[in-house]
C-alpha cells in the first residue's frame, strides 16, 4: 500500500511538472492562427502574420515574445520566432 502511494505521488508530480514545462508556443490553439494548414507546417505570409499578431492580447504577445527570447524554449519554434522577430514583434 505504501508503494502505491509513492508511485501515485511520483506520477502526479511528473504530470504537473510536464504541463508546467509546456509553453504558449506549444499550445496548438495559440499557434494555429499563424499557420495555413492544420499540421502547422506552413506559416502564413508576413501580412497575414501581422494581422494575427495584432489580434492577440497583449498578455499572449508578451508570453510569445518571452519564449522566443529564451534560447531553450524557442529552439523547437525557431522559424516562427525568427519570423516574429523580423516583424518586430508588433503589428
Amino acid at each position: 500500500m505504501n508503494i502505491k502511494t509513492v508511485c501515485l505521488g511520483v506520477l502526479a508530480a511528473s504530470v504537473i511538472a510536464g504541463s508546467a514545462l509546456a509553453g504558449i508556443l506549444d499550445e496548438p490553439k495559440m499557434m494555429a492562427p499563424f499557420f495555413t494548414d492544420k499540421a502547422m507546417t506552413t506559416m502564413k505570409s508576413d501580412a497575414d502574420m501581422k494581422k494575427v499578431w495584432a489580434k492577440e492580447s497583449k498578455k499572449n504577445q508578451a508570453a510569445m515574445m518571452k519564449e522566443c527570447n529564451d534560447a531553450a524554449m524557442s529552439k523547437p519554434h525557431a522559424a516562427f520566432c525568427e519570423k516574429l522577430h523580423a516583424l518586430g514583434g508588433k503589428a
